[in-house]
């Protein structure tokens, strides 16, 4: 079988690392900035798994960093802070 490609693209981008601790959880992520993105940013939560792409209307969507990073909303509190700072 042939293999279709839909792109292949190498692309330089800027990665920051960071780790704190909030009043439930610590938090390590990598943020990965990117033309691709659209202005967004790609999070990846290192400790979970889970990464999103994200915008500051994102993180203003009710439930929406609880439903990606499988977070209750308590938790979910120092994350969408350091998030909306970030991308201000």
């Amino acid at each position: 079988m042939e293999r279709f490609f839909l792109y292949d693209d190498i692309e330089d981008t800027k990665t920051r690392f960071v780790s704190f601790t909030g009043n439930k959880l610590r938090y390590d992520l990598a943020i990965v900035q990117s033309s691709r993105f659209f202005g967004k940013v790609l999070v990846l939560d290192m400790q979970s798994n889970r990464f999103a792409i994200i915008g500051p209307d994102d993180v203003e969507e009710p439930g929406y960093l609880e439903h990606v990073y499988n977070k209750t909303e308590e938790e979910a509190i120092d994350l969408r802070e350091y998030l909306t700072e970030l991308l201000a």
